[in-house]
């Protein structure tokens, strides 16, 4: 079968290339007859535009690309979707990668989005790959930092203050009358758990508690909480956590799994809270406390900032957007007879 191609559409609607050009590119030069002759042709003849090859032509695109630390955490899903809405509201459109916190897998998007030519980047990093980040920008790719401030002098950012927001949660469960805290995070590495950690470990200290058990993951995944669950409850019994601060939900959710399994009670023997307050934290079978981050709105702060950059160019002042955390309490910290016993 012969594929149509932008001649063919001209000839069927008896217009000149160009005019076809300018309607595929929704240019107001076109008057409706003209343009409603060429939408017939292209829908009679199945013509499809071949936007890598004119990408090749022209030298740009109208697809940005984006890098998340793991597609299946819902916080950036909904971030996702965030920026999806808002370049669909200027014509433009979104390839997703996921560098599943792995560093090496982050190269190899960014070789990616660089052969792809993408007008610009949305990028929460795994690695310091500020050097390739600047790369891309000299070759005009913008690039704009989602989900971390840390680093970020020479670059477009939009955040949450992760540092407060573990400083809300520790608050909480000592609010509670909990005395044995523990936190269950991913690697160190990454910016968003080792500040959740420092505020944690901050309002910790401010309230003369004990020292902070840390349990360190490998990755921030449910499979990682559940073990860090059953690491927590090898303990001796005096010594296990009567409370639990977990990163993100999916490591809560996980740590759930494990408390539920042994027979102990959430909140009444451990008290658990995670972070993002994803979708499925309201609705586990344990409704569970989280740290809620705007992500839909992080991600059209994200996309607004590069859009503005792709089109105005380089920005006087990069500018920095924080976002402040919630605590929402559900069942999994409410208070109970165990904590008014500690108090």
């Amino acid at each position: 079968m012969v594929t149509a191609n932008i001649r063919d559409v001209a000839a069927l609607a008896k217009v000149s290339v160009g005019t076809v050009s300018n309607v595929l590119n929704k240019s107001k030069k076109v008057s409706p007859a003209t343009e409603s002759r060429v939408t017939d042709a292209i829908e009679a003849l199945g013509f499809v535009r071949n936007d890598a090859a004119r990408q090749l032509r022209v030298g740009q695109s109208r697809t940005v690309g984006m890098m998340v630390l793991d597609v299946r955490n819902p916080f950036f899903t909904d971030v996702a979707r965030g920026v999806e809405e808002t370049l669909a509201a200027h014509a433009r459109s979104l390839i997703l990668g996921n560098s599943a916190e792995d560093a090496q897998r982050e190269l190899d998007y960014l070789d990616l989005f660089e052969e792809q030519r993408v007008s610009g980047l949305l990028i929460t990093p795994v690695g310091d790959v500020a050097p390739r980040l600047e790369r891309l920008r000299k070759r005009g790719s913008p690039v704009v930092l989602v989900d971390r401030y840390e680093g970020a002098a020479n670059f477009s950012s939009v955040s949450a203050d992760d540092r407060r927001g573990g400083a809300l949660a520790l608050e909480h469960l000592i609010g509670i009358g909990r005395v044995r805290t523990a936190f269950v995070g991913g690697p160190q590495a990454i910016m968003q758990v080792r500040h959740r950690l420092e505020g944690a470990r901050t309002a910790l200290e401010a309230a003369g508690g004990g020292p902070l058990r840390v349990v360190e993951m490998p990755t921030m995944s449910a499979e990682a909480g559940r073990t860090a669950g059953e690491q927590l409850l090898d303990l001796p019994i005096g010594d296990r956590p009567d409370a639990i601060f977990a990163a993100n939900d999916l490591l809560a959710l996980g740590v759930l799994q494990a408390l539920t399994h042994s027979g102990l009670s959430v909140p009444d023997d451990i008290a658990l809270i995670g972070y993002d307050d994803i979708y499925f934290a309201a609705s586990s079978a344990i409704p569970l406390s989280s740290i809620r981050q705007p992500a839909q709105a992080m991600g059209r702060a994200a996309a607004e900032l590069l859009i503005a950059e792709i089109e105005d160019g380089p920005p006087a002042h990069y500018e920095h957007v924080l976002f402040q955390p919630e605590l929402v309490i559900r069942d999994s910290t409410r208070r109970n007879n165990a904590a008014t016993r500690a108090e």
